[in-house]
């Protein structure tokens, strides 16, 4: 023992008071040593001082002031519920009434649809203006879509189909996609069904 010093975790043995094999050895070793002794002492005035400190009890409000500043994660349906419930009204009778208003602007809103539609004179003035850009909008979208997950050189055969090649592009991309879906839902449910 006399070829190093005590390591913090012996002189911690030595400051509990532990008996037990190899306790003797590091005692020894502390008698014959001038700096693992100095070390042991600076520690029994840490031990000590700590023990003559006060014992404080946090208040009972503590748990509460510190939970309010932790951030909790709330899932998006468990939110969205809390959202729409804030809402809705809690007597039957507002209910119904809210009920009633939805109906009605559900209604107003179908008729003047149904009212732009019929009006022909009115679809052409506005598909002229906005067909055109909703159409590059479109394309644009394909574009970055198709180039992002295909590839450029998909993306110039799909140009070269035209209009008709980005609407077949789309189509096969959520196809796939609900194909994709339809695959995981199916494996979820299957190892559901083997957990019960």
């Amino acid at each position: 023992m006399n070829h190093r010093h005590l390591l913090p975790d012996e002189i911690d043995l030595l400051l509990d008071e532990e008996v037990g094999f190899g306790v003797g050895p590091l005692r020894a070793h502390v008698h014959e040593c001038e700096a693992c002794r100095a070390r042991v002492d600076e520690a029994r005035l840490v031990v000590d001082a700590l023990e003559d400190l006060p014992h404080f009890a946090p208040s009972y409000a503590f748990a509460n002031q510190v939970m309010a500043q932790v951030p909790v994660f709330v899932p998006w349906h468990a939110a969205a519920r809390e959202w729409i419930q804030q809402w809705v009204p809690r007597s039957t009778a507002a209910r119904a009434v809210m009920v009633a208003l939805a109906t009605t602007a559900g209604s107003v809103v179908t008729l003047a649809i149904l009212w732009i539609a019929t009006d022909t004179d009115l679809v052409v003035a506005m598909s002229a203006g906005v067909g055109g850009r909703m159409r590059e909008l479109i394309v644009q979208a394909g574009h970055g879509l198709i180039a992002t997950l295909f590839g450029e050189q998909v993306f110039a055969a799909v140009r070269h189909a035209g209009t008709a090649g980005i609407a077949l592009a789309l189509v096969v991309i959520l196809g796939t996609l609900g194909g994709s879906l339809a695959g995981l839902r199916a494996l979820a449910v299957a190892s559901a069904r083997k957990g019960d």
